[in-house]
């Protein structure tokens, strides 16, 4: 099929398939085509999200990876705010049943103050945020101690529009047993770390009184958002204590704001990451098994964020809530986080790599393939583990996460990092030539490496985008021509010193 028509037919497919995407409701970015095949499965899935029948011009928003940079279209729907919506949710009885069921308390901004068009993309989003809130479902009961924990989901649009969901659960002030209840940020800034500051400051004005978070809120919301690599500073008044000066500064490099390393390996060995990686480098089923949300969201978006400059394009759901385990026997690829107490309800674990990040877990991989080790060659093998050996125990997070991405981006610039030589004029457009590109390999015992990524919907995508507008001072690109300069300098050198010993 050609290049042409096979845009055309995802073109179609996201035109004519919004039904499957209802489906999943907050639940994953399929590709469109497979989603076909699999939508009769999901559809009892439609009953239970809140029994709701959305048209085909309302999609339900899907969840996708966030430790990626966000692609050139999503830039355009970025803006200025740091959040979009606060929300409260709590565990209520079900009525005449066991068990509790999350409801949304209270939001900021409330509903009245917003415009119709703001009230129509709250109302979707907030139909699938309480679920990942409390994606355990109804099993709960009160609690007399319970240590607060905060991790993250990402809900998109079928438009590609990107929301991010930060969570922080705790347990309400009082005495005697109660159930935790959920402080929910919904933002299109993808920054893990920023958010979990902001959490500590909610979680400390919520000690004192819950009307004390608004007001803080509300100074962040009116507050700029902040470039990479800068600080805003937020006032912000609390009884006995008086004003403080709270200083938020984003990460220097935008595509690892959402990503903090070291959850991956403190979980996971070196040789374990790399077999995790390769896997998802091939477009593969992963499933990451774990009781502690918080080491879900963040490995999940750790792994993501290892195939930088490239972005995860399948099924991506960092924590699955019960309703929608069935997602688990999709027969396209996905990155999934599965809480351990539901990992019986895993039947199909054929061509899937089921990996527990439990302390003290009897094995490390449940199952997998088995030939993770020799798809990726020797050579850069070796130099990752070399890479990843260079970091040290007291490395700041942006330290190691900066090491860490390095060290994987080198895979990406010495097998395929020449691309951009091998796009080409045609007509009135630019045309990506495969065959010369495949001859062009550096390394003879990369090529079957580079044949195999080069089928994958993510190198394909990253093409599209570099034919239909290139960034040659991007990141990866000025990485890349470092390497070439580095190259031809160690050629020179080695050139010279053949020609001294004749």
């Amino acid at each position: 099929m050609s290049r042409e028509k096979w845009r055309t037919r995802q073109q179609q497919q996201q035109l004519h398939t919004p039904s499957d995407t209802d489906i999943l409701a907050c639940g994953s970015d399929m590709n469109h085509g497979a989603m076909k095949k699999i939508s009769s499965m999901f559809s009892t899935l439609q009953e239970k999200l809140h029994r709701t029948k959305r048209s085909a011009s309302d999609p339900g928003p899907l969840q996708t990876p966030a430790a990626t940079p966000p692609s050139r279209r999503e830039r355009s729907h970025m803006g200025q705010l740091f959040f979009e919506y606060l929300l409260v949710v709590s565990l209520k009885k079900r009525r005449n049943e066991d068990g509790y069921e999350p409801h949304i308390t209270y939001q900021f901004p409330k509903r009245e103050v917003m415009g119709r068009l703001q009230r129509e993309e709250e109302e979707k989003c907030m139909k699938a945020a309480h679920l990942f809130c409390f994606p355990e479902g109804i099993n709960w009961a009160p609690l007399t101690e319970y240590s607060s924990e905060t991790f993250s989901f990402v809900l998109t649009e079928v438009d590609g529009s990107r929301r991010n969901g930060y969570c922080r659960r705790l347990l309400p002030g009082g005495s005697g047993a109660r159930v935790p209840e959920a402080y929910c940020i919904i933002s299109r800034v993808a920054c893990f770390g920023l958010f979990s500051k902001i959490f500590d400051e909610v979680e400390k004005r919520r000690q004192i009184s819950k009307a004390m978070i608004y007001p803080f809120m509300q100074s962040l919301r009116e507050a700029p958002l902040p470039a990479p690599g800068n600080t805003v500073k937020i006032s912000s008044f609390i009884p006995e204590a008086g004003t403080e000066i709270i200083s938020l500064t984003r990460p220097a490099d935008s595509w690892l704001e959402h990503v903090d390393f070291r959850s991956l390996f403190r979980c996971l060995t070196d040789e374990e990451v790399l077999l995790v990686f390769t896997a998802a480098v091939m477009e593969r089923r992963i499933i990451f098994i774990s009781e502690e949300l918080s080491t879900l969201s963040q490995v999940l978006h750790a792994v993501a964020a290892l195939l930088y400059p490239f972005v995860w394009q399948h099924t991506f759901i960092s924590i699955v809530p019960t309703v929608l385990i069935d997602v688990c026997a999709a027969p396209t690829p996905y990155l999934l986080g599965v809480q351990k107490n539901m990992l019986e309800l895993l039947t199909d674990h054929s061509d899937v790599m089921i990996v527990d990040l439990s302390a003290g877990a009897e094995t490390r991989f449940i199952t997998r393939i088995g030939d993770e080790e020799s798809l990726l060659p020797a050579k850069l093998r070796e130099g990752l583990l070399m890479g990843l050996s260079a970091r040290t125990r007291h490395a700041t997070t942006d330290e190691l996460n900066r090491l860490v991405s390095e060290t994987f981006l080198s895979v990406f610039i010495k097998s395929v990092g020449h691309f951009s030589e091998h796009i080409k004029r045609c007509g009135n457009g630019r045309q990506f030539q495969k065959k010369s590109f495949l001859k062009a390999v550096e390394h003879k015992s990369h090529l079957n490496f580079v044949k195999l990524f080069i089928q994958t919907q993510m190198f394909d995508l990253f093409i599209q985008e570099e034919e239909m507008q290139p960034n040659p001072n991007g990141f990866f690109h000025r990485k890349v021509s470092e390497y070439h300069e580095r190259r031809k300098k160690e050629k020179t050198k080695a050139g010279w010193v053949r020609g001294v010993v004749v």
